[in-house]
């Protein structure tokens, strides 16, 4: 075999996981918009002097561009080695990827297959597997989905997680986007990502899934804060079975409480994003609730919000939207402990739906 062996994002894709490394020789900002699932970044140029380069190409001429292109390639790639991989053995198998598959990768794979590596290069780069990804989400999942539905408070993301410890198949679009899905889900400490990574995130955790078990995943609406869920992945949950998740207002209260403590430590945090509400509700309640949080009243709050906001807007969606809903299972916690939710995902993982 002669190497970089160069392969098309088909091949790539197969034997994904069984790559020692995958090496995304772009830009640092181009990696941190999207990258494929589980790269490294170890850049060929940084953002500077790919601008430094790109530049020279257009001022002057291609060649004293390659020139010094070609020096800061070399200068970068040899720190690269002496960082990362000069203790890999001769079987290390790499993926390395940048754009297109160009200049970029190929230097890079260059001089790692000349070292004697058995490096791969996708052909195509970036763009091919961005390409794929959009491809593969513009087609109904070919998985059989468990629509956990309830009210906010009501445990669902909980759940989730407790699921997936229990080893179920679960797609939590929250935890991918870094948001809690309402009006007040932004996680003050975690941006969101790009929607670009988040179809990404889908994609990776969709590909892995056994189609003949069940998937569970939350009754999201079609945008998760900023980012927009594939439209026939939501059309395929919104046709799909559905599980009632019950909880009483007071241990919903309880467990908002608990989820949202950056609230609690920072009423500033919270009064801001009510302001979102002001349409919907008026000046006088927003102002009411407000100087509710500021003056620590967060209990009475929460339990105002779920009665004149959350649960009308939930009730008036939920038949609308997941169709199956009216002959949904209903699962009742009878509190917000470890063992209820332990109980829970077990009498589901334990029910064939």
């Amino acid at each position: 075999m002669k190497y970089p062996e160069i392969l098309c994002i088909d091949d790539v894709l197969r034997q994904l996981d069984s790559f020692d490394a995958i090496i995304d020789a772009r830009s640092p900002s181009e990696y941190a918009l999207d990258h494929l699932p589980g790269a490294i970044n170890a850049p060929v140029l940084d953002d500077e002097q790919r601008i430094r380069v790109g530049t020279m190409y257009k001022q002057i001429n291609s060649f004293e561009a390659k020139k010094v292109g070609a020096a800061l390639v070399a200068a970068n790639i040899a720190r690269h080695l002496e960082r990362l991989w000069l203790n890999k053995p001769r079987e290390w198998r790499p993926l390395v990827y940048c754009w297109r598959g160009g200049n970029r990768s190929g230097s890079m794979a260059h001089i790692l297959a000349k070292i004697g590596w058995p490096v791969v290069q996708l052909d195509g780069g970036y763009k091919a597997f961005r390409a794929h990804v959009n491809a593969a989400l513009e087609v109904a999942p070919p998985v059989r989905f468990q629509v956990v539905c309830g009210t906010t408070g009501s445990g669902k993301s909980r759940l989730l997680e407790v699921l997936d410890a229990h080893g179920a198949q679960v797609l939590d679009l929250e935890q991918l986007a870094a948001h809690r899905g309402s009006v007040l889900g932004d996680l003050p400490s975690q941006p969101q990502p790009s929607q670009k990574a988040f179809e990404t995130a889908i994609w990776a955790k969709l590909r892995r899934f056994d189609p003949a078990l069940p998937v569970f995943v939350e009754s999201e609406s079609k945008k998760v804060g900023n980012l927009r869920v594939p439209t026939a992945l939501m059309e395929t949950m919104r046709a799909s079975d559905c599980i009632s998740l019950t909880l009483s207002r007071a241990n919903r209260v309880r467990l908002l409480m608990e989820d949202y403590q950056h609230f609690l430590v920072s009423p500033a945090l919270l009064n801001e994003q009510l302001e979102h509400l002001t349409a919907l509700h008026g000046r006088e309640t927003i102002g009411r609730w407000q100087a509710m949080s500021e003056g620590g009243q967060m209990a009475p709050l929460v339990e105002e919000l779920l009665e004149r906001h959350y649960d009308p807007a939930y009730l008036r969606s939920i038949d609308r939207n997941f169709v199956k809903f009216g002959q949904a299972t209903v699962l009742e916690l009878d509190d917000i402990d470890t063992n209820a939710f332990d109980q829970a995902a077990t009498k589901l993982m334990q029910t064939d739906h």
